[in-house]
């Protein structure tokens, strides 16, 4: 049995960081270079990508809480279905990035996606749910697991966000290489947390809709939505913005590693700050920090590098505080009210991808409507000024409504 004692190491917490990097490394990043890299390889229209995208959260939609009963019903063939997934995870981004379309590209786009989202899906559902269990053997210590499972999660992102840019200068293939990195971490992942997968969880046998009956639950996964959504909205448009705007297509991979370390850094502090003062307190001082970054990307123009690459620094701070203290008091709530953590995890796993989806769904076909050219030198007004709108203003509105809905909370 896997299970850490009091006066275990820390260590025994590092399998739960790699794993989230993995896992991270599928999740954002897809939703970064995948539309990007099948717009200009293949000439895929943004739109056309957006409704894919939105159709795959629909399908998530369907099938989340339906993969977090399954996974409460799985008992001792749970590490099985975990390895089969991870399997499937490494192979759909192989085909994905590494592999030419046997069909119609915007169809092999959906089809590989389907392989990446779903698996995803589950093990992120299975993940989050191994974690309340974690922190019970270490006397409910949710925020010492959140804090090294999303630090994790975000140097994931952070090296998967940079590695495919930082690759353009060395190779002609960078996202074929960058497939074949994952799929070696994805295997390392899951051989550092086989022994976690074989530690039964604890079911409670309550229904899926405990999670919206309970007030406090619900308030939180609407905040976590509302949160996630200008990480969503940045994401999505980032690789844009830094082309058409700043001018700057060269200092991607750089300005990535900046926002994601800046967030992987203040992580493990959001998380002494919150063991020793009020989390609420600590997570409101971080959104008016990530309000105040993103309203001066509004004055940002052509080669403001140096002023951009600040405020990916403190906004990526920010995020930190979100990526940690968000799921610790899910987790701490959902434990309160005994409710099955898989099947609660399965609504947290939608909720909070559904905002990538909203975000595409809203904000690529706009910026198409607008006349922005992908890869292009000959943007009109209009177009710039639009991205810089959907990137900069979008964001501050959206987290300035999941402040005034955390402040109601009673935590």
């Amino acid at each position: 049995m896997s299970i850490l004692k009091k006066n275990e190491p820390n260590i025994g917490l590092l399998p739960f960081s790699v794993f989230a990097a993995v896992l991270a490394s599928a999740g954002l990043p897809i939703y970064m270079f995948g539309p990007n890299f099948f717009a200009e390889s293949y000439g895929v229209s943004l739109t056309a990508l957006a409704t894919v995208l939105f159709i795959l959260r629909l399908v998530d939609c369907v099938q989340d809480p339906f993969l977090g009963a399954l996974s409460s019903k799985l008992g001792k063939n749970r590490p099985r279905y975990i390895m089969f997934s991870v399997m499937i995870l490494g192979i759909s981004m192989v085909l994905m990035f590494a592999v030419s379309p046997r069909v119609s590209p915007l169809l092999w786009f959906f089809l590989t996606s389907i392989g990446l989202f779903t698996t995803y899906s589950f093990l992120s559902i299975n993940f989050y749910a191994q974690g309340v269990q974690k922190a019970k053997s270490i006397s409910g210590n949710h925020k010492k697991v959140a804090a090294w499972r999303e630090t994790g999660a975000l140097l994931g992102v952070c090296l998967a966000a940079s590695t495919p840019t930082l690759l353009m200068g060395q190779t002609t293939y960078p996202y074929m290489i960058f497939s074949f990195i994952f799929v070696f971490f994805a295997t390392l992942g899951w051989y550092l947390m086989r022994k976690e997968w074989a530690e039964e969880i604890e079911y409670s046998h309550s229904p899926t809709q405990r999670v919206f009956k309970d007030p406090i639950l619900k308030s939180l996964i609407i905040v976590s939505f509302l949160g996630a959504a200008p990480l969503a909205v940045t994401s999505s448009l980032f690789l844009f913005f830094v082309d058409s705007v700043l001018m700057a297509s060269e200092y991607t991979g750089a300005l990535l590693v900046i926002f994601f370390l800046s967030a992987a850094v203040a992580s493990p502090f959001w998380a002494i700050l919150a063991r020793r003062y009020n989390e609420k307190l600590i997570l409101f001082i971080a959104m008016i920090i990530s309000i105040l970054s993103f309203s001066f990307v509004l004055f940002l123009g052509e080669r403001d590098i140096v002023k951009f690459s600040i405020i990916c620094m403190v906004s990526g701070v920010s995020v930190g505080a979100d990526f940690t203290l968000l799921p610790a008091l899910f987790a701490q709530r959902v434990e309160k009210i005994s409710t099955q953590a898989t099947q609660a995890f399965g609504v947290w796993s939608f909720v909070t991808k559904a905002s990538l989806a909203v975000a595409a769904i809203i904000l690529l076909p706009i910026l198409d409507y607008s006349g922005y050219q992908v890869a292009s030198t000959e943007n009109s007004h209009e177009a710039i000024q639009t991205l810089t709108i959907l990137y900069a203003l979008v964001p501050s509105v959206l987290k300035s409504i999941a402040l005034i809905l955390l402040i109601r909370i009673p935590l």
